[in-house]
């Protein structure tokens, strides 16, 4: 066609030009998720500190067409309005770790007397199977190293018919300075945690009472509520409970959202900044490569009833804006 390079640069204007609301021109809205487009970010966490907010990931570095996780770092990004995010240079790889062999799967920050602890899920490399390690650092952006030099948690420390059921840690501080650390994989463990942050403070123990558990827990705390969310079935949606205590017992209250598209995985971090809650997650929107294996975070409002139980979450495309 002769006038294809003309009706090319027509269909574009159309896509790029300000629509037309009574008459006057309005802007096009701009496409808010995933917050990050030039990378592929996964298993996310969050931490506010000192008014900016600290987001945490995996990196998804499998190349397309493969179909399987190849993650061997995490990385690191800043904002102070959960709109504008700032890279920093990858603080945590799988190296930092002596005792592991690879697999940057999911973590979490979180603060404590200054410093920043970082509990990680890796493959060990001489216990098989999965275990969680903690890196150390003066600074949320890193650089951060080994705490212990070896496995906080590994997998002969826990009995289950598979030998990945030790990932995806997540850690809350409650009023009193408890440190609790909570994981799992088809079964959710709990444990106490030392003051010190990088050791166990007593057994470990399971919740029993969450239906249909998968992985990737998360617990916040909200006028006097604890919340366990969790990764529900498979593939996954998000699922949640509420307990007066970090130590439960947990009754179940249902789904937080449906399944992220066409990521078989969810997996979330929920937290509070400037009046307002955040539910981040990832999904595999992002055209053409993503997925399971290419996954890309995104942000969501979270909203409470009056009883304190949360509305399922609607996943957009627009996101959140600024927050002030």
């Amino acid at each position: 066609m002769k006038n294809a390079p003309l009706i090319g640069w027509l269909a574009g204007l159309l896509l790029t030009a300000p629509t037309l609301v009574l008459g006057q021109a309005a802007p096009v809205p701009v496409a808010g998720n995933p917050i990050i487009k030039d990378k592929y970010t996964a298993d996310p966490a969050a931490l506010v500190h000192k008014g900016t907010v600290y987001l945490y990931a995996g990196h998804d570095e499998a190349p397309a067409p493969e179909q399987r996780y190849v993650m061997h770092e995490w990385l690191c990004y800043s904002s102070q309005d959960m709109v504008h995010w700032k890279e920093h240079p990858s603080p945590l790889n799988v190296k930092a770790f002596a005792w592991a062999k690879d697999d940057a799967w999911a973590s979490q920050v979180i603060e404590r007397g200054g410093k920043f602890y970082w509990y990680a899920a890796v493959e060990h490399g001489s216990i098989p199977g999965k275990s969680i390690g903690v890196a150390v650092s003066d600074s949320p952006t890193g650089p951060f190293k080994d705490a212990r030099g070896s496995a906080l948690i590994t997998n002969n420390m826990t009995e289950s018919k598979i030998s990945w059921d030790d990932i995806d840690p997540t850690v809350i501080v409650d009023d009193k300075g408890q440190a609790y650390l909570y994981w799992g994989n088809t079964n959710c463990y709990w444990a106490k945690l030392k003051p010190n942050m990088t050791e166990l403070d007593g057994p470990i123990n399971k919740v029993t009472t969450l239906p249909n558990f998968t992985e990737a827990p998360w617990v916040h705390k909200r006028n006097g509520w604890y919340y366990l969310s969790y990764a529900y079935q498979f593939p996954e949606k998000l699922a949640y409970a509420m307990s007066r205590s970090p130590e439960g017992p947990w009754e179940f209250k249902g789904l937080l959202n449906e399944v992220a598209g066409n990521s078989n995985t969810n997996h979330q971090a929920i937290i509070e900044f400037k009046g307002k809650s955040y539910f981040i997650y990832h999904n595999g929107s992002i055209p053409t490569d993503g997925g399971s294996f290419r996954r890309s975070v995104c942000i969501d409002y979270l909203m409470y009833n009056k009883d304190g139980t949360i509305k399922r979450v609607q996943m957009t495309t627009e996101g959140v804006q600024a927050a002030k």
